[in-house]
C-alpha cells in the first residue's frame, strides 16, 4: 500500500444504522455499500433531488465546470451510480466512462457512455487512460481514500483534472443546526417513504467517514495531484475537491 493511503475509519462515537457502536469498515463496508446502493437504485435520483431540495443539480454542474477540459476529453465517472454526472459530461461534449460497484445502479443507469462493474480502488483501466475524472457523493463510501486517490492519479494523464463532489456540514451555527435536523430526521422519513429506510438512516452517520478537508487535500497531494482546491457549496452543505495531475517533473 502506498504511503499516502489511509483507511477511511469512522470517527469516535459514530453509530451504524443497525445501532452498533461503529460504522462498518474494510470488507464489511464494501458489502454494506454494495447492498445499500442495489436497494435504492430504482429511485436514487428521485430521492436525491427531494432530500437536496433540488440543489444537487447545481452542485453537479459546478463539478463539471471545474474540470475545465476541452471538448472530446475522456472522463471517468467514478461510482457513477445511475449516470447523472455522466449525462452532464455528455451534454458538455465530453466522453464519459462510468464505473460502479453496484449492479443495481448500473442496471438503472441512463448514460451514453460505457459502464464498467468494478471497485474504484482496483479499476481495470490502463495507466494515464483518462483526461480527467469526476465523482458524486462517493468519498464517504470507499474503504480507503488514500488508495483511491493513488488509483485516480494512476489512470489520469499528467495535466489531467479531477473534480470530486460530496456532502458536507455547514460551519455557520444556525445553518449547521438546520442541516442536522433535516438530515437526521426529515431525510430518513423521506427515504423510508420512497425508498429504503436503512439507507437514508446511514446518510447522516456516513459523515463520520470523511476526514477534515485539510487531510483530504494532503492525501490528494501525496497521491500525485497539485493545485488542489477545496470549495464549499451552498453555505457548506456540499463540497468540491478540484486538482490537476502533476507532470513528470512534479508540477501541475
Amino acid at each position: 500500500m502506498s504511503s499516502s493511503a489511509t483507511t477511511t475509519e469512522p470517527l469516535a462515537g459514530a453509530t451504524s444504522s443497525a445501532g452498533s457502536t461503529q460504522l462498518p469498515t474494510g470488507a464489511a463496508k464494501v458489502k454494506a455499500v454494495r447492498q445499500m446502493f442495489d436497494a435504492i437504485s430504482a429511485r436514487y435520483e428521485l430521492v436525491n433531488g427531494i432530500v437536496s431540495l433540488g440543489m444537487d443539480r447545481g452542485w453537479r454542474h459546478r463539478c463539471i465546470d471545474a474540470l475545465e477540459l476541452p471538448v472530446g476529453s475522456l472522463v471517468l465517472d467514478v461510482a457513477c451510480g445511475t449516470g447523472d454526472l455522466s449525462r452532464e459530461l455528455d451534454r458538455r461534449l465530453l466522453r464519459p466512462v462510468g464505473v460502479d460497484l453496484s449492479c443495481g445502479m448500473l442496471a438503472h443507469a441512463r448514460t451514453p457512455g460505457p459502464l464498467v462493474l468494478a471497485d474504484a480502488l482496483f479499476s481495470p483501466f490502463r495507466t494515464a487512460a483518462f483526461d480527467g475524472a469526476v465523482s458524486g457523493f462517493a468519498l464517504r463510501n470507499v474503504t480507503d481514500l488514500g488508495t483511491r486517490f493513488v488509483e485516480l492519479a494512476r489512470i489520469t494523464r499528467p495535466g489531467g483534472r479531477i473534480s470530486l463532489l460530496d456532502l458536507a456540514e455547514p460551519e455557520a451555527h444556525l445553518l449547521r443546526l438546520g442541516h442536522r435536523l433535516w438530515t437526521n430526521y426529515a431525510v430518513p422519513v423521506i427515504g423510508s417513504a420512497l425508498s429504503d429506510a436503512a439507507a437514508y438512516r446511514y446518510l447522516p452517520r456516513s459523515f463520520a467517514y470523511l476526514p477534515p478537508a485539510s487531510r483530504v487535500v494532503e492525501l490528494l497531494e501525496q497521491a500525485g495531484f497539485g493545485a488542489v482546491q477545496h470549495e464549499l457549496l451552498s453555505g457548506g452543505i456540499s463540497q468540491l475537491y478540484i486538482a490537476t495531475r502533476k507532470q513528470e517533473g512534479g508540477t501541475p
